[in-house]
């Protein structure tokens, strides 16, 4: 597996910005629109599941439970990015993850922040 198996976040090409501060340098908020999130819920497949516990014996980094959190973190981070745009946002701040166990059977990752409309500073 290569590094972007394990990376995330956001391509050059949106049109939505996504940061995790309150402020972009050089642009000014316009409008705020409110709270925008995206959700996902993922359960473990049983294989995984032999697999991290036969890992957890012996120590290391449990590689496939690894690249999983990563492929929800950036499906929940797209949904965001979708419903900002769908209200009319370009940049979503204050960005931030929240993960949790989700009844035993998966995880839950959500990602939300502040949607905005943002333009440079005259």
């Amino acid at each position: 597996m290569g590094i972007e198996d394990y990376g995330g976040g956001q391509s050059g090409q949106s049109d939505v910005l996504v940061v995790t501060t309150n402020d972009v340098p050089g642009f000014e908020v316009k409008q705020v629109i409110g709270e925008v999130f995206g959700l996902t819920v993922r359960s473990r497949h049983i294989g995984s599941q032999i697999g991290a516990g036969l890992k957890s014996l012996v120590g290391g980094e449990l590689k496939g439970l690894t690249k999983t959190l990563v492929e929800t973190r950036n499906q929940a981070m797209e949904r965001l990015v979708e419903q900002a745009r769908a209200r009319g946002a370009n940049a979503v701040l204050m960005f931030r993850f929240d993960v949790t166990e989700a009844a035993d059977v998966g995880t839950e990752v959500c990602a939300y922040g502040t949607a905005a409309v943002i333009a440079p500073r005259a």
